[in-house]
């Protein structure tokens, strides 16, 4: 019998520009390494301002230069259930983590952690916004997710657990 698939969650604020990019990379990853029946990537947001909507298109072309296709996705909301339904919830930076413990459950805070945690290049603590700034933005979440999302791969994999 094979184990249930360790189930990963990316949050940001609107689930529109960070959030997506790392479930895009994420699952690009587990996709290579052909862990699909292992890991499984999904992402939300803390607040509904994009519910339904794709990702940013400034998002989807940075994404799509590195080879990622987020096409497919579309803005949630983060709810209680995730934190059932999801072995990681990550979070993109301290205001996120502020929103999405204030709807943790206590016995499923372990879950609840920071992206930047998993990174091994990068020393940043947080996934910085890019939606009011411009390409460097973008492809600095991109630089981050990719490191993190290594490091994420690497705890999660069958081997590792």
């Amino acid at each position: 019998m094979n184990p249930r698939p360790q189930r990963v969650l990316m949050v940001c604020m609107g689930n529109i520009c960070r959030s997506p990019t790392a479930h895009g990379v994420l699952a690009h990853q587990v996709a290579q390494a052909g862990l699909q029946a292992h890991v499984e990537v999904d992402s939300a947001g803390t607040h509904g301002y994009h519910v339904g909507e794709p990702p940013d298109p400034r998002s989807q072309a940075h994404a799509a230069r590195r080879g990622y296709d987020l096409s497919a996705q579309r803005a949630r909301r983060l709810t209680v259930q995730d934190f059932s339904d999801f072995d990681l919830v990550l979070v993109m930076d301290a205001a996120n983590e502020t929103a999405a413990a204030a709807l943790c459950p206590p016995d499923q805070r372990h879950k609840l952690r920071r992206l930047t945690d998993y990174a091994t290049r990068h020393r940043a603590t947080e996934v910085p916004d890019p939606y009011y700034g411009g390409d460097a933005g973008f492809e600095r979440v991109l630089d981050l997710v990719e490191d993190a999302c290594t490091g994420v791969l690497n705890d999660v994999r069958p081997s590792a657990r």
